[in-house]
């Protein structure tokens, strides 16, 4: 009886996911969202049964490595222990039967919160600047703060460069060709094409538009579990450490 209860939990999880959570996901939100005890390896064999599997992962590729063009600031060390202490920004694209859509992102590598994102017709520097002004406004970040993206010619250009600065940021490029340097953007861009992009054919841009909305704010920031934050979704993971601080300070003022 506990089997198929957890069975018809699993279903719902799954559902909730829209069909993209393997087991692990699956027994992350079980125990993390629903407080139900239950191994994990208990969840994959329940999930084998009914036949209920999680979106394949993305096909490694290897990657060439370029030549330095740049200051690199980041050099694949992406953990960062307190938000706005380090950004990683990029552009991808995706077509409807309107057309190409195209969308740049900053996320914050503390909790892989996308903190700012526009979405337009062109790739040019308006489309990045806009991203970042985003980030900048909505998160209010202390100076000394790094921007990290490729070589791009919206990334390179002076309004770019010149915008990180006025906010006491600073800008950092990684090697050519080599996506490997912004691994954690590309990760983030690598789950959105097998989440949601490559599930259905678009016809507007607008319909596509919505749809990145959703995912950004709604799926990937809210409620969206991610191994590397030890399954927690971004937001919560931010709440948490917030309240950690705030918990150690009180603790050191009152000794």
């Amino acid at each position: 009886m506990r089997r198929e209860w957890l069975t018809g939990l699993i279903r719902e999880v799954h559902v909730a996911s829209k069909g993209t959570y393997g087991y692990r996901r699956v027994h992350a939100e079980l125990t993390l969202g629903m407080g139900v005890s239950v191994s994990d390896h208990l969840v994959g064999t329940l999930m084998n049964l009914e036949g209920v599997r999680g979106l394949p992962g993305p096909t490694r590729i290897k990657r060439l490595r370029g030549v330095v063009t740049a200051d690199d600031l980041v050099n694949r060390k992406f953990f960062r222990s307190r938000p706005n202490e380090l950004w990683v920004t990029d552009i991808t694209q995706h077509r409807t039967r309107e057309g190409w859509l195209y969308c740049c992102c900053v996320l914050d590598a503390f909790s892989r919160k996308i903190v700012g994102w526009a979405i337009d017709s062109s790739q040019d520097t308006r489309l990045v600047l806009n991203a970042l002004d985003m980030a900048i406004k909505t998160r209010k970040p202390a100076p000394g703060g790094v921007v990290h993206a490729d070589h791009g010619a919206q990334f390179t250009s002076w309004a770019f460069g010149n915008r990180i600065r006025t906010a006491g940021l600073m800008p950092s490029f990684g090697t050519v060709g080599d996506g490997l340097d912004n691994a954690m953007m590309e990760s983030f861009w690598s789950s959105m094409q097998i989440e949601l992009l490559n599930r259905q054919r678009w016809n507007t841009r607008l319909e596509l538009t919505n749809a990145i909305f959703e995912y950004i704010e709604i799926w990937h920031n809210r409620a969206r579990r991610h191994s590397s934050i030890n399954y927690l979704t971004p937001v919560d993971f931010e709440i948490q450490s917030e309240m950690n601080t705030t918990h150690a300070r009180t603790t050191h003022l009152t000794r």
